[in-house]
Order: structure tokens, then C-alpha cells, then sequence
């Protein structure tokens, strides 16, 4: 029997093309993908719900894709595609600032620069919820960002953006995702309503 899983999770988008109602975010990290000029660190915040981790996640599988699509979507099959996809990904880690928010915790991440990717071209720290992260830890993040290691990328999430100081605001690319439109809401729900074969 297989294993079940939450809806959430089983139709949370795995390409940009999956993405609903962030257009103008996903068009920018396409962009940036197609001139392979990424920003050391993004900023992605918004209200709750909108999805700041998802475009977060499918460009760190695109930025580390081993058969990145012509059209820029990550292959989804590759060794680097499906570790991201599992967790179990050593070249992208995504920790949660509530409850990893000390100084220890930054250095850590900052002190595993010294190590280079095992799989893709970047190593990539996703950063949720950041703005809980205490002021010593923002101030020793805060001297990574100054001079990023060029295999290194940060990736923050946050639904209080007025609370992450502007020094790492001002070094990071800032994405502000928006409520998804109820009509958009409902198209995604018919869509998994039919994928079910439910009415």
C-alpha cells in the first residue's frame, strides 16, 4: 500500500510553470537563469500561505541542475533535482530561524563556505522564517553577505520583513509575494479535484 501524503505536499509545484499567482516572481528567477547572473542572496516574504519556500526551492533545483531545461524548468530527475526534492540534499539546506536562530547556528553555516557543492554549482542555505534570527546572528551573517563565497547562495523567507535589519535587506534581492487570487485558488483546486477524480 503506498504511503500517504498531504495533499500540500503531493501538489506543491516541482517547476516554475506549477507556480500560481507569482508571475512577476517566477518570470524574474527565469530571467536570472537565463542570463546566469544570480545574486548572491534573495529575500522572499509575504503573508502566510503564499508560498515564499516554493519559488525558493525550485530555483535552488535550477541553479543546481545537471539537465536544466531549455526553457529553464529543472529536470526533476537528476541526483541533484531529487535530493532537494527528498531533503536529503547536502548542497541545499533549509533550516528554520525559529528555532535555529543563534549566533552557533549562522557560524555554522558560514564556516561550511570553506567546502565546496557536492552535486550542483552552488551550495544554498534557505533560511525560514529569518527574521527571528537574533542580532548577533544577523550581524555574523551579515559578514558572509559582505563577501559572499561565489559557490554560496542564501535564500531568506519571512512574513515580518520590518524585522530583518536593513543591512541584510539592502544585500539581498527582495521578493514580495502576493494572496493568490480566489479565481486562481479555485482553477488549482479543480485541477487537483479532477487529478483525484473527485467532484
Amino acid at each position: 500500500m503506498a504511503e500517504y501524503q498531504v495533499l500540500a505536499r503531493k501538489y506543491r509545484p516541482k517547476q516554475f510553470r506549477d507556480v500560481v499567482g507569482q508571475e512577476a516572481c517566477v518570470t524574474t528567477l527565469l530571467n536570472t537563469l537565463k542570463s546566469k547572473r544570480a545574486h548572491h542572496a534573495y529575500l522572499f516574504s509575504g503573508p502566510r500561505g503564499t508560498g515564499k519556500t516554493t519559488p525558493a526551492r525550485i530555483f535552488g533545483k535550477a541553479l543546481n541542475c545537471e539537465k536544466l531545461g531549455a526553457d529553464f524548468e529543472p529536470c526533476c530527475s537528476c541526483t541533484s533535482c531529487l535530493e532537494i526534492a527528498s531533503g536529503s540534499s547536502i548542497d541545499f539546506v533549509e533550516i528554520d530561524g525559529a528555532s535555529h536562530r543563534g549566533i552557533d547556528d549562522i557560524r555554522t553555516i558560514t564556516e561550511s563556505a570553506a567546502f565546496r557543492p557536492q552535486h550542483g554549482h552552488f551550495k544554498i542555505f534557505l533560511i525560514d522564517e529569518v527574521h527571528m534570527l537574533t542580532k548577533e546572528a544577523f550581524n555574523a551573517l551579515l559578514k558572509t553577505l559582505e563577501e559572499p563565497p561565489e559557490s554560496m547562495k542564501f535564500f531568506f523567507a519571512t512574513t515580518e520583513p520590518h524585522k530583518v535589519p536593513e543591512t541584510i535587506i539592502s544585500r539581498s534581492l527582495r521578493f514580495q509575494l502576493k494572496r493568490i487570487p480566489l479565481a486562481s485558488i479555485i482553477k488549482k483546486l479543480t485541477s487537483i479535484a479532477a487529478d483525484m477524480k473527485l467532484d
